[in-house]
């Protein structure tokens, strides 16, 4: 007679009626689920990671107060400042460290640089371009004057659509190159120094602007646009250094910001577009004589940081649009070219 064969399951003596291997593996997963959490219960986990909490807070205040850091020892402020939105990078790295440390006291305390960082540039994430067309598009770059390819530069820029092109950085030995291969695209320009700005439409009352540095790096002309007269400004503003002794050193930069700013104030067009490599961003209170007048195209019309500099990894937006009398309606980045900072460019609505 054949045999009946019937499967009975193993009981453990815990009584768990699943069969070996599953048995020891549910166990296994059980231990080292509770030995997680006895890692973030218990008492200690409100004495770990006290150190960790403090510098939360530290970061909080750093991000809430940044125009109260003084620039009296290194520009200090300024430094800060200029990097400021890459405080959610240190957010970020305490809490790994937090995790790392099951420290619930950290874990909470990094809510509030958390919620700083969030009111500061939340906003920056949403797409704040208008449904309008636009009158005016605008482009400037600072194209580098060790550029290993201004006329793939000059092409790039010719093929941007822009109605007005502003360069900084233009080099003696490489002007001509720009010269010849925007012609075509833009029929108007003029060049002072180092900086240039190329229309598609007439230009007039073009003149140097004086940044108090001994040589010319700023220039103003009216552009004729078919929506009226606009005051344009192409600027390179002196360059910064982070020097180990010296610290962020800005002296010669934030006097030409002031120059700058108080040309502009004095002028009596109605409408005014800066363009130009600033060397610093919106955020740095040493440009307050020119931010505090005019618009970021970037802050009211774009979409994210925007950075330009470097064009290899972009960390900050040292690059800038601003206007006055007018409104933005969209800003962008374009691709990279020789240079080591990007194009940025805006439409900018010119209605009254």
């Amino acid at each position: 007679m054949a045999r009946a064969y019937t499967s009975e399951a193993r009981y453990s003596e815990d009584g768990d009626s699943r069969t070996g291997f599953l048995a020891r593996l549910s166990r296994h997963t059980d231990d080292r689920g509770r030995g997680v959490l006895r890692g973030w219960s218990g008492p200690g986990k409100w004495r770990r990671g006290w150190i960790l909490a403090a510098v939360a807070v530290i970061l909080a205040l750093a991000l809430s107060l940044h125009a109260e850091i003084p620039n009296s020892i290194g520009n200090l402020g300024s430094l800060w400042e200029t990097f400021l939105p890459w405080g959610g990078v240190l957010i970020v790295v305490l809490l790994v460290l937090a995790l790392l440390r099951r420290s619930t006291t950290a874990l909470i305390a990094l809510v509030l640089p958390t919620l700083v960082w969030l009111n500061l540039f939340g906003g920056v994430f949403g797409d704040k371009t208008s449904g309008a067309s636009g009158d005016l598009t605008v482009v400037t770059h600072n194209v580098n004057a060790d550029n290993p390819d201004p006329r793939g530069t000059a092409r790039a820029l010719a093929s941007s659509g822009a109605d007005v092109v502003a360069l900084e950085e233009v080099s003696s030995a490489q002007a001509g190159v720009y010269r010849t291969g925007l012609r075509k695209a833009y029929p108007y320009h003029k060049l002072t120094g180092t900086v240039g700005i190329w229309s598609k439409y007439p230009l007039s009352d073009a003149r140097p602007v004086d940044l108090k540095i001994g040589w010319p790096r700023a220039m103003r002309a009216t552009v004729a646009t078919p929506k009226g007269k606009v005051a344009v400004y192409a600027a390179h503003l002196p360059s910064v250094r982070v020097q180990f002794r010296a610290g962020f050193t800005a002296g010669q930069r934030d006097g030409s910001a002031d120059a700058l700013g108080a040309a502009i104030s004095h002028d009596p067009a109605g409408k005014v577009v800066l363009l130009g490599d600033l060397n610093g961003t919106m955020n740095d209170r040493a440009l307050a004589p020119i931010t505090a007048q005019l618009r970021s195209a970037q802050g009211a019309a774009g979409n994210g940081f925007g950075f330009s500099w470097p064009a290899s990894f972009p960390m900050a937006r040292i690059d800038q649009i601003m206007v006055k009398g007018a409104d933005p309606v969209s800003a962008w980045t374009l691709p990279p070219t020789g240079s080591d900072h990007l194009p940025v460019a805006a439409k900018i609505d010119l209605t009254d």
